[in-house]
């Protein structure tokens, strides 16, 4: 796929040869788009996973309600 000039006078730009070259000492026209990565991905890191913190929050939530039951089968609280 190649890209178009998006400027409506694309010959007439200074600076520029026949040919869309760039002679020296002229700073070339910007990039139409960019290739390859830019930045993290998203989607490969495992350390963030919310499973361990939910097994975790709920294994907490049983604990507390098995103890509360606990407690007032033995007629502590």
């Amino acid at each position: 796929m190649t890209g178009q000039n998006p400027d409506p006078q694309g010959e007439k730009i200074t600076g520029l040869e026949p040919g869309g070259g760039v002679p020296p000492g002229e700073t070339p026209p910007g990039e139409s788009s960019t290739v390859g990565p830019q930045g993290h991905d998203e989607g490969t890191s495992k350390a963030n996973h919310p499973l361990p913190w939910l097994i975790g929050i709920g294994v907490v939530f049983v604990a507390c309600i098995v103890l509360f039951i606990v407690g007032r089968l033995v007629d502590v609280f």
